[in-house]
């Protein structure tokens, strides 16, 4: 079996280390104006908003410490490098970050319920959320225009999130998106709070964005824990490897194809092909190269390719071989 691997640990593009610092930085500024502004108003919103905001800002810490991680290069107890540190931190923030987060919420929504207090100093409050708004507004466009370099044309973005190996964006999109809708959720109850004179309507927008919290992380995890756990890629992608593979002169059949994303940019071949048994050495290499090469260049992401030469045999001759290696073994 030969194998090739080539090996670069420059930053990708699925990293989007300019998106996890536009991030963090709105994130952290978010997080300490609606803490403030939860203890001059008593909003209930903004405080489950202000945990919402600190658990993005550790987000943004893992992700970083993840792309850092991966970019080490491999070697002999990680053969196959530290690509998928980028899916065990993004999998620690599905579930400890945006579970607690939702978790926290949904408890002071309960709070809110049993020991109701009216809003004080609605201005602070609203001036706030426009801040905040405007923030994460600038956090998602930056992670927008990031992903939007590989996004296949025609792909809407619901789509792009379910298929992309891109774990930064993933989580940055789906939180971004998250913040800004919880903060509409919190400009609600806030509002209806005031309008109605009742305060269960802030109880109600915490409870909301508890649950929107509970939604990303279930999301999160499901999508990351397939990636975590070892993801070929899709059929339409194995489609065009084997039809790549065919068009070398001197493979005459393609018997097994296996692929696995060892990180968001980095994919690992292995395959095994039939040669003519009248082919010499000198020409199955050659034609083993020609298959990498082809590979490597519809393929940027393969870092690690295995193939595995065999010859045809018919039934007959396999029945006879596996005869013989029979009589050897009762033999010894």
């Amino acid at each position: 079996m030969k194998s090739s691997k080539k090996s670069s640990k420059e930053p990708g593009p699925h990293e989007g280390k300019g998106a996890i610092l536009a991030a963090f930085i709105a994130n952290v500024g978010i997080a300490i104006s609606k803490m403030i502004a939860f203890m001059v108003t008593g909003a209930s919103s903004l405080l489950a908003e202000a945990v919402h905001s600190l658990a993005d800002s550790s987000n943004q810490i893992l992700l970083y410490i993840g792309t850092k991680k991966s970019r080490k290069a491999p070697s002999r107890t990680h053969p196959f490098g530290y690509g998928r540190a980028h899916f065990v931190y993004a999998f620690m923030i599905s579930i400890v970050l945006f579970i607690l987060g939702g978790a926290f919420a949904m408890y002071e929504g309960i709070h809110k319920i049993l020991h109701p207090a009216m809003i004080e100093s609605p201005v602070v409050a609203y001036i706030v959320l426009v801040l905040a708004v405007l923030l994460e507004g600038f956090a998602l466009r930056t992670a927008l225009r990031e992903a939007r370099e590989f996004k296949p044309k025609g792909q809407n973005w619901w789509r792009f999130l379910r298929d992309t190996k891109s774990v930064n964006h993933v989580v940055l999109a789906m939180e971004d998106s998250a913040a800004l809708l919880g903060l509409s959720f919190a400009a609600m109850g806030i509002t209806l709070s005031l309008v109605t004179g009742n305060p269960i309507w802030d109880a109600v927008a915490t409870l909301m964005i508890g649950g929107l919290l509970i939604f990303v992380a279930v999301f999160l995890f499901r999508e990351i824990q397939s990636l975590l756990i070892g993801e070929s890629a899709d059929r339409e992608t194995e489609q065009k490897m084997q039809d790549v593979v065919m068009s070398v002169k001197d493979v005459d059949h393609l018997v097994d194809l296996k692929t696995l994303y060892t990180g968001p940019n980095e994919l690992f071949i292995a395959m095994k092909i039939i040669v003519s048994g009248s082919d010499s050495a000198k020409t199955v290499a050659a034609a083993i190269d020609e298959v990498e090469a082809r590979l490597r260049r519809e393929f940027p992401i393969a870092r690690l390719i295995y193939i595995e030469p065999d010859v045809y045999k018919s039934k007959r001759q396999q029945k006879i071989s596996d005869e013989a290696i029979q009589q050897t073994i009762n033999n010894s």
